[in-house]
């Protein structure tokens, strides 16, 4: 992500007002920081547009749900260029789109296309995958919806109580819609949906939430689920995506003991499972270590550990 302009320019976003205002502790996760920007903005709004300077964020409730709504819409088609038509599928007044342009400057933008044509975008892909995931949560805690499973609830009672039960559906369908989808496009908001499970990142939404729901019992069985969808042994690409949940989730536990394989020196003659190769990728793709040349040998020599490594080798300048 760090290769990513966008992403500097959102990280340098967010930590410069951080360590400016003195804030709490810097965020950690993909989540963390998004979800960081989305506040910093929203405040930068009140205080240009409404004059006001308030310690707590002041959501305009309405703009986010729709903001959000047809992120995720038209995430699931696979556009990145909205209409006219689109905005108005997802409620937004067209003769009011550059209101929303206005209020959230930095997220959504208004231009011009062909033949004068307006047309609309966010200013990044990862900026709609996270409003999509913030609405799909949204939808699933404050009315009880599981947009992931196309399932709706009848009753329109904010306080519809939630079960346990429910939780870890909703989050397991989330997962498999992704890996169900060729093209992927579901990967970085999946990450989103799950990192907004932890209530250190619902604080930051008050006034978007009914309230804050976080159960251990139904983050333990969400983590559970993805270490068997990783044990099931799909893609390489794929494996990786389910590390970084696993990451957005705090569950370090496969990476910890590749890890600990690795200054042991026991790696390259153990014989690894589907989840040990996978969380070894994950650790080589994300190690702070530049792989100008990638030795193969020192991991394995049997033609599955070299097919396993491949994601690896394609990010490695050169191999041994």
């Amino acid at each position: 992500m760090c290769h990513i302009p966008v992403f500097c320019w959102i990280s340098a976003t967010v930590l410069e007002h951080m360590l400016k205002h003195k804030r709490e502790e810097m965020p950690k996760t993909l989540t963390e920081m998004y979800t960081h920007l989305v506040v910093f903005h929203t405040k930068q709004k009140n205080e240009k547009y409404l004059g006001k300077e308030e310690t707590g964020p002041h959501w305009n409730k309405e703009s986010i749900l729709s903001l959000g709504k047809l992120a995720f819409q038209q995430l699931v088609k696979g556009n990145l260029i909205f209409y006219e038509g689109d905005l108005k599928e997802a409620g937004i007044d067209v003769s009011e789109a550059s209101v929303y342009s206005g209020l959230c400057t930095q997220l959504f933008k208004e231009e011009c296309g062909l033949y004068q044509d307006k047309v609309y975008c966010f200013v990044h892909l990862s900026i709609q995958e996270f409003l999509a995931a913030v609405y799909v949560f949204l939808s699933f805690i404050n009315n009880n919806e599981n947009l992931m499973a196309e399932l709706k609830s009848t009753s329109r009672n904010f306080s519809v109580r939630i079960s346990h039960k429910s939780k870890v559906t909703f989050y397991k369908s989330a997962v498999d819609k992704a890996l169900q989808s060729e093209t992927g496009n579901l990967d970085l908001f999946l990450r989103f949906l799950l990192g907004l499970s932890l209530e250190a990142n619902q604080k930051h939404l008050r006034g978007l939430l009914t309230k804050t729901r976080s159960s251990s019992q139904s983050h333990e069985e969400t983590v559970k689920y993805i270490k068997k969808k990783i044990r099931e042994n799909p893609s390489p690409e794929r494996s990786i995506n389910l590390f970084h949940c696993l990451n957005e989730l705090n569950d370090h536990s496969l990476v910890e003991e590749i890890q600990s394989s690795l200054r042991s020196g026991s790696l390259s003659e153990a014989k690894l499972s589907p989840a040990q190769w996978s969380a070894l990728v994950f650790v080589l793709l994300t190690s702070e270590k530049e792989l100008d040349v990638f030795d193969l040998k020192k991991y394995s020599r049997s033609e599955e550990g070299l097919l396993r490594l491949l994601p690896v080798v394609k990010a490695s300048r050169a191999a041994l």
